[in-house]
């Protein structure tokens, strides 16, 4: 019999599908919860979806897992971590009815002691440097004095990060004592409540409304700007122990502080060695990402955060020991990983839709392998069609490989 696997996602990311049909071809059947509209509905793998709620998160993921009882949990995104760790902190007072919840979590995510450092930049950073991994000299900031204390003591340009968000958007680095402070304002602020209304009527993204209604701030840290070339690893792992892995090197970005939308894959045994460092350490379970800043020159690779969840590589497969999804479904069933087919020997991948967004004519999307789910026609349609009104037939034809 299959084991089922439950994905929780807050958001309408188009990754998140292609995760799906990855688990699904690993010999898992697959639901999810997720917002309506969400482009998982739109693959041929995914049965039945339930709906997440903004306002009770809680709430609906714990119906989602009573509703399909699953053999384990994948999160799609930071926010649906930080809730499954709420979850299990609920569920942990609540005795023997709340021991099978808890049990779930810790299987899917890891040790429970651990979630509330992987919730916390500054306890992540702190925990990586005590584990011996290279890391960027990190502190909270909490009032412009601080920050100017700590400027004064690094220099500029530093790097300010608030907690609780992902993909750049509470990410600034900052060059002058200006741009600090003003950057340390925005950060630290709940979210507008146009913002988180604009969001949830045009995105069915409903994340923003309750920590602006409630007028939640946010923990700002402070790091040191480390001058580089961003890089990425993302591993499948069990019960403290690296399954399968990638690392690439990131060739192109949306915009200087999000997601990557170009990547070269690598071998680099530096950042190999943090990841099973910290797998290790934390007791780590399931799918998760650590991004890296590697200097230029030495090519030394600093720790500079943890993606407590699937990233948006986590579907690629490129054989024996990376194959993310079959080594993390084989582990559950207690068999030999059979990894999926290599995508492809091209070391440059465009990832769709996001290289095509940024730029439909990027050279990368000829050079690289451009990852489009041709398996999924309705998810591509869908995708397509929301994403600038092109018609279909007319930009299929023209990327779609030759052979």
């Amino acid at each position: 019999m299959k084991p089922t696997v439950l994905v929780v996602t807050t958001s309408c990311w188009f990754p998140t599908a292609r995760l799906a049909v990855a688990l699904a071809n690993a010999g898992c059947a697959v639901q999810a919860v997720c917002p309506p509209g969400h482009p998982i509905t739109k693959t041929t793998v995914v049965k039945h979806t339930f709906v997440y709620r903004g306002l009770a998160p809680l709430k609906s993921i714990r119906s989602a897992i009573t509703a399909t009882n699953p053999d384990l949990l994948v999160s799609g995104d930071d926010l649906a971590t930080s809730h499954l760790h709420g979850l299990y902190e609920q569920n942990s007072s609540a005795g023997k009815s709340g021991a099978a919840i808890c049990a779930l979590i810790e299987r899917s995510l890891g040790a429970p002691e651990n979630f509330a450092m992987i919730d916390d930049r500054a306890s992540f950073m702190q925990v990586s440097q005590q584990a011996g991994v290279r890391v960027p000299q990190t502190a909270v900031i909490s009032d412009f004095a601080e920050l100017d204390r700590w400027a004064a003591q690094l220099g500029f340009p530093l790097v300010l990060k608030a907690n609780g968000t992902s993909g750049g958007d509470g990410v600034r680095v900052v060059h002058n004592s200006g741009e600090a402070h003003r950057a340390l304002g925005v950060l630290q602020a709940p979210p507008l409540l146009a913002r988180a209304v604009k969001r949830a009527l045009f995105d069915r993204d409903t994340t923003l409304l309750r920590p602006s209604l409630l007028r939640r701030t946010s923990a700002v840290t402070a790091q040191s700007f480390i001058s580089g070339t961003e890089a990425t690893s993302a591993v499948a792992c069990w019960k403290g122990e690296v399954l399968a892995s990638l690392h690439f090197a990131v060739l192109q970005k949306g915009h200087f502080a999000g997601h990557a939308t170009v990547l070269r894959r690598m071998a680099h045994p530096e950042m190999a060695a943090t990841a099973e460092t910290m797998v290790r350490r934390l007791q780590l379970s399931g799918l998760h990402g650590f991004d890296f800043m590697l200097e230029n020159d030495s090519q030394r690779a600093y720790l500079i955060e943890i993606n407590p969840r699937a990233t948006q590589v986590g579907h690629l497969s490129f054989g024996s020991g990376q194959d993310l999804p079959g080594a993390l479904i084989a582990s559950l069933r207690g068999t030999t990983p059979n990894p999926a087919p290599k995508v492809t020997d091209n070391e440059v991948i465009a990832l769709f839709p996001q290289e095509w967004l940024r730029d439909p004519a990027s050279p990368f999307l000829r050079s690289g392998y451009h990852d489009v789910p041709w398996d999924q026609p309705e998810l591509l349609r869908a995708c397509v069609q929301k994403a600038g009104g092109q018609r279909v037939n007319k930009w299929v034809h023209y990327f779609r490989p030759s052979n």
